[in-house]
Parts: structure tokens; C-alpha cells; sequence
């Protein structure tokens, strides 16, 4: 046999081989089908025979097939009601998920600090400047190009110290008279802080005496000065700068740099509270920020302010003299131009206190601060401020904002030394700018939700989670000093001083705090899930450890045997 015969026979026995494991391999399948299917069968029926899920049973019975398809047309409708009712407990449990309730018990007074007040006067500088000449550049810079050409002529009369008077009044005035053309009219950027100090009245031309823990006295102890938009402003019982801002801000290195009066009890004290924690357990009565032990006027802060005829000013802040006063929490920057009690001259403002505070349970730190629609205050870090608040997270997104479209930022805001002050030619850009923001923020609230909350935003400035807000039952008299004067025999007093009285007290010893606490924890939409199942269907959880078990480990036994 030639190795041509030898290699043909080799290559069919080789073919005959292939074919003898082809065929093996197909009955084997065939096989397995076989296998398969049957103890699918004879899994699914046992299931449906032993299950506790009702309605099935009847499905693997020997049984008419209208009778079938009957349970089944049960069995799909209840899946598909419990479906849609776990459905909306989901969507309340995501988008609802924290509540707001009233408080098991309420709270004493001495349990937070007594609201920080701001007192701003109307009167923004002494007359140094004449009313005159005074008068005549505000009224020049609404007037035609004409009289602005006069206006250029009478600023170049003016002094050095005049016109850095005048240039910072523009920026704490009505600045609505403030168009977009008027140039920059000082060579040189000036310190609106060392002028503000220069040109406005001095501590005790404003304060004429304070009562605080019922033992009257000098003010000046009591009232740190704050620059705010408005000037210079004096505030009772608010965070030090120290301890509000951030130590790149210019605010804290002001604050470092002054000479902190020995007499002035709140600045030598370290700050032993905080808005989420409360006042330490070991903190006594005469606490920064200060507390009072009870409410009524004898527990309150009483100031006696004035001011004098000579020094009102009615062209830079309108018709209304007399001051501006604010009542916040110690943690916040004071903007007085946005909520504020009108103190007119020759009048007496009482002001009786009931806080509104809202508490925050532990359960909630888990969720995400859009879904409760608050921050923790280790949740959002400010870039100038070291707490948390949304006045402060609204300010410091204003200061962004303002700086990105004008190039710099208004005197009074929060910034760095790096950053850039406005001067007179972009009054009318950052005035511009908080109307925009505004407008920002509501358009972007209304795109990024479908619900009756804040949506997200760029500034992103949702409450605090714990808040402390006061809200104020002002009643009034009239403060007749010139007869008081005269009854007592005093003489010898300027005729033109005019005296106002502003006395502030909580009005009950105790308040209702509200809370914030979980409305559908995991626990909760867990247990409604289940009782939606059970009601529809008998289901639980050994239910699906049933099913897994028939499904897996029953059918593997079934086919090893």
C-alpha cells in the first residue's frame, strides 16, 4: 500500500470521526433540552402549588383556562396597583423626605443669644462740606451736559479732603440719582473707610446713654463699629470681625489692626456659642454674644439716641431723618438697607422680641442638602466668611457677582485685598448688578424645578439647617425731650438737639422652636412598601426568599438528579 492510499484512508476515518462527535454532541443537547424543560415545568408548578403569594397557586392547578386567565388578569392588576402606589410613596419619600413641626417642648430665652442691633443714623457726615455747594454737585450730576460742565468746574474748587468726602458720599447716598456716564473724578483710589471715619459723626454725638442687665450707663462698652452699605453703623451683641470673617479678608485685617477699648466687654470675650450647638454648659450668665435671663423690659437693651438740626442732611438720604436699625442673629453681616425698623427723631420705639428658630435632627444629616433644602454648617464653605449663614452665602454671592460684571467690588463688601473697589464710575454697575442677580437667581430657580421649593442655583444659598430669625411687635410714642427738659430745670442745652428712645426686650420668657426631622426615613418607605405588598398580594420578604429558593437552588438540585 502506497502512503497516497494510506494518508485517504486516515483522512476518512478522520471525517467518520468528526461525524461520531458532531452526533454526540447534538443528542447531548438534544438531551439536556429534554431534561430542562421538564423540571422547569415541574419547578414553576411546585412554586405556583406551595407559593404564598396569593392568586398564584391557581395558576399552576389543572384547571380551565378561563379560570386561569382570570387569576392571572388578578395577579397583573394587583402588580400593577401596588406598582403605582409604591411609586407615589417614593416620590414623597425623594422629594419630601423632611418635615418641619413644632417642637416637643419650648425653649427658654436664656437658651440664645439677645438679637444683634444695628443702629445706622440718617446723618451720614458732619458739615464740613456746605449744604450749598453740597446740594449743587447732587443736583448737577441728573442735570443736562450744561450744568455737568458747571459741575466739573465747581469740583475742581473743592479740596482734596472735600471731594474724597463728596466721592464717598456717592457710594452710601440714594444712588439711583447715579447714571453710567459720570467719569472718574478723583485721580487717586481712596479709602472709603479712613473717610467714612473722618466725616461721620462721632460715638456720642449719636449715643446719649444705654441700659444693658438693668445698669445704665456709657454705650460705647456695648456697640462695636461696622462699615455696612450704608456707612458707618454701630452694632450691639454681633459676632467680632475675628470671628466672622475669614483671615485673607479685609474685614479681619481691619479688625486685627484696631485698638480694642478695654471697657468693650463683648470683644475681650471668646466665643463659647454657635447657632447648631447652643451656648457651652460651662458659659455663665455674661456671655459673647450676650444673653438676658428673662424677658420684659427690665431684661432688655434700653439706648437713648440723638442727633442735632444742624447736622440733618435731607439731600443724601431723602426726606425721612432719624436712624435705621436692624435686628439679626449674631452670626450674620448686618444689611441694613434690606430689612430695617424706622427710630424717628423725637419719638420712642418699643420693640418687643419673638424668636423664630428652627432646630435640626440627627436624621437628616444623611440626606442631601438639596432633597432637605438646607445646609449643615460644615456642608458650605464660604470663601470670606467662617459660618455658615444664607445672608451671609447671599452677600458673598452678590460680592462674586458684582466683581465679575463690573471688574470690582463696593466698598462696604466682603472681599481680599486683591480684589478691586469700585469708584464712582461703576456706582451705577453694582447698583445694576444686585438687580440682576435677582433675576438670575429667579430664572434659574424656575428651570432646575418642578416643585414649590428653590432650585438649585449658581449662588446656591438655601438656609441654614439650624436658624435663628427675630421678629419684631413695634409700638411708638412721642419723646418730648424740650418739656422733659423743662420740667426737671435743666438749661443750658443746644436747641437744636433732638432725642429719640429705642428700648428691646423679648416678649415672653419662653418660645415654640421649630424642627426639622425625617418625614419617610429607609425604615418608613420600607414599611409602607411592604403593607402595599402585603395588602395587594400577601408579599413579604420570605416571600422573595422563596422565590429565589424554587428559582436557583431547588432547580439545580432538580437537575443534578
Amino acid at each position: 500500500m502506497n502512503s497516497k492510499e494510506i494518508n485517504l484512508n486516515s483522512n476518512e476515518e478522520g471525517k467518520v470521526d468528526d461525524v461520531e462527535s458532531i452526533n454526540k454532541s447534538s443528542n447531548s443537547k438534544i438531551s439536556h433540552k429534554k431534561m430542562l424543560c421538564p423540571n422547569i415545568r415541574i419547578v414553576v408548578n411546585d412554586y405556583c402549588a406551595k407559593t404564598s403569594i396569593h392568586g398564584v397557586q391557581y395558576l399552576g392547578e389543572t384547571r380551565p383556562f378561563k379560570e386561569k386567565l382570570f387569576w392571572f388578569s388578578v395577579f397583573v392588576v394587583s402588580i400593577y396597583c401596588a406598582s403605582t402606589l409604591i411609586h407615589n410613596v417614593y416620590i414623597k419619600w425623594n422629594e419630601t423626605p423632611v418635615i418641619v413641626s413644632f417642637s416637643e417642648k419650648s425653649t427658654p430665652v436664656w437658651n440664645i443669644p439677645f438679637p444683634a442691633v444695628t443702629v445706622c443714623t440718617e446723618t451720614k457726615r458732619t458739615l464740613k462740606l456746605e449744604v450749598s455747594s453740597y446740594g449743587d454737585l447732587f443736583n448737577m450730576l441728573k442735570a443736562d451736559i450744561k450744568r455737568k460742565r458747571r459741575f466739573n468746574a465747581q469740583i475742581a474748587n473743592l479740596s482734596d479732603t472735600e471731594l474724597k468726602e463728596f466721592l464717598t458720599l456717592l457710594h452710601i447716598c440714594n444712588t439711583q440719582i447715579i447714571d453710567e456716564s459720570i467719569p472718574i473724578l478723583y485721580p487717586h483710589l481712596i479709602d472709603y473707610f479712613a473717610v467714612l471715619d473722618q466725616m461721620a459723626p462721632s460715638f456720642d454725638t449719636i449715643f446719649a446713654y444705654c441700659k444693658w442687665f438693668n445698669v445704665f450707663g456709657d454705650c460705647k462698652g456695648l456697640f462695636i463699629e461696622t462699615y455696612t452699605e450704608e456707612g458707618v453703623c454701630y452694632t450691639f451683641n454681633g459676632l467680632n470681625d475675628t470671628d466672622l470673617y475669614r483671615e485673607n479678608t479685609c474685614q479681619y485685617q481691619k479688625a486685627q489692626g484696631k485698638l480694642i477699648p478695654e471697657s468693650n466687654w463683648i470683644l475681650n470675650r471668646s466665643l463659647g456659642w454657635s447657632l447648631e450647638g447652643g451656648y457651652s454648659k460651662d458659659t455663665g450668665i455674661h456671655t459673647y454674644p450676650a444673653r438676658v435671663l428673662s424677658a420684659g423690659s427690665r431684661a432688655g437693651l434700653f439706648v437713648a439716641i440723638q442727633n442735632f438740626g444742624k447736622n440733618l442732611d435731607y439731600l443724601c438720604r431723602g426726606p425721612i431723618q432719624g436712624f435705621k436699625v436692624l435686628l439679626h442673629s449674631p452670626d450674620d453681616v448686618p444689611r441694613v438697607s434690606k430689612q430695617f425698623v424706622r427710630i424717628p427723631l423725637g419719638k420712642e420705639i418699643l420693640i418687643a422680641v419673638k424668636p423664630n428658630m428652627i432646630t435640626t435632627s440627627g436624621g437628616i444629616a444623611y440626606y442631601h442638602p438639596q432633597r432637605r433644602q438646607c445646609f449643615l454648617n460644615n456642608e458650605r464653605n464660604l470663601k470670606f466668611f467662617k459660618i455658615y449663614t444664607q445672608t451671609n452665602c447671599e452677600l458673598e454671592c452678590l460680592t462674586n457677582f458684582t466683581l465679575k460684571k463690573c471688574g470690582c467690588v463696593k466698598f462696604s463688601m466682603p472681599r481680599t485685598y486683591d480684589m478691586p473697589v469700585c469708584r464712582e464710575n461703576k456706582i451705577h454697575c453694582y447698583t445694576q448688578a444686585e438687580d440682576d442677580l435677582l433675576l438670575r437667581e429667579f430664572t434659574e430657580g424656575l428651570k432646575t424645578t418642578n416643585f414649590n421649593y428653590r432650585g438649585l442655583t449658581e449662588c446656591n444659598c438655601m438656609p441654614a439647617c439650624t436658624s435663628l430669625v427675630y421678629n419684631a411687635e413695634i409700638s411708638q410714642g412721642d419723646f418730648d425731650l424740650d418739656k422733659l427738659l423743662n420740667a426737671m430745670g435743666v438749661t443750658g442745652t443746644p436747641e437744636d438737639l433732638q432725642m429719640s428712645r429705642l428700648e428691646i426686650y423679648f416678649k415672653e420668657n419662653q418660645f415654640i422652636t421649630s424642627k426639622r426631622s425625617e418625614l419617610y426615613g429607609v425604615t418608613d418607605f420600607l414599611a409602607n412598601c411592604g403593607g402595599i405588598f402585603g395588602l395587594f398580594m400577601g408579599f413579604s420578604i420570605l416571600s422573595l426568599v422563596e422565590m429565589l429558593y424554587h428559582f436557583t437552588l431547588r432547580f439545580w438540585s432538580n437537575m443534578q438528579h
